[in-house]
């Protein structure tokens, strides 16, 4: 009996050796991400970085906020940090629609991406003017261009609504509309498949147009100061689908 209660006593105190050695290293490795996570990017950490780099980074950041495996970050830090300037590495031109959160589809924080929206992700004269700030002023070295499925604005488009200044605004996507009558299939609003086929036209024109009307842009571009690239967004799975990269 006395050698079963030692014994005893000698696995016990080993399984707590054992479990107190696992947290702390579960803890020393949590705070160590949390540590590498929790400041802004800084000028230096950016010059480090290629517009391929760059990208890379968005499609593992993709893929970790697809899996629900978001970094962790203490925002209330970050919003101190970044008082002092800002670095961005990067500019998406997203759509207007609430259910695209653009940091979080690619698990940025803040100070890492400058964001312009508006329904259809088309690039007008101010959408140029913003790009060209942020890429030749701040330093911004990857411009993506992000449409996304179930787009209502490409949707309006199709139906040829008429509602205020929303007509003048889907008058700027018709040209994907134009472009996409090669369709096979239903051309309704109501056929996902054609309404996925005038939205990627659409970022695709959408970075033609940019490299067409900002000769800024197009010159960073060809230098290898900048990349340009379009992508899908997919609301079912959250998943990012690249479209052309030059």
């Amino acid at each position: 009996m006395k050698i079963n209660i030692l014994s005893l006593s000698v696995i016990l105190g080993l399984t707590s050796l054992i479990v107190a050695f696992t947290v702390k290293k579960q803890s020393t490795s949590k705070t160590k991400m949390q540590t590498s996570s929790q400041q802004v990017l800084t000028k230096e950490e950016r010059a480090k970085l290629t517009p391929d780099d760059i990208l890379t980074q968005f499609k593992e950041g993709n893929e970790r906020f697809r899996t629900n495996n978001s970094t962790k970050r203490d925002h209330t830090l970050l919003i101190r940090q970044s008082v002092v300037g800002q670095f961005p590495k990067a500019v998406v031109l997203s759509c207007l629609d609430s259910r695209v959160p653009v940091e979080d589809v690619f698990d940025q924080g803040i100070g890492d991406v400058f964001v312009a929206r508006v329904a259809g992700n088309f690039a007008n004269e101010d959408i140029l003017g913003s790009m060209e700030f942020a890429c030749k002023v701040a330093g911004a070295k990857l411009i993506l261009v992000m449409g996304h499925q179930h787009c209502g604005a490409i949707k309006g488009t199709i139906d040829d609504v008429k509602l205020g200044n929303l007509t003048g605004l889907l008058a700027k996507i018709k040209p994907a509309l134009e472009k996409s009558q090669d369709f096979d299939g239903e051309k309704t609003s109501k056929n996902e498949a054609f309404v996925k086929h005038v939205a990627e036209n659409n970022v695709k024109l959408t970075i033609e147009n940019i490299r067409k009307n900002s000769p800024i842009l197009k010159e960073m571009e060809e230098k290898g100061e900048i990349k340009i690239v379009g992508a899908f967004y997919t609301l079912t799975k959250g998943e990012l689908i690249f479209l052309s990269q030059k």
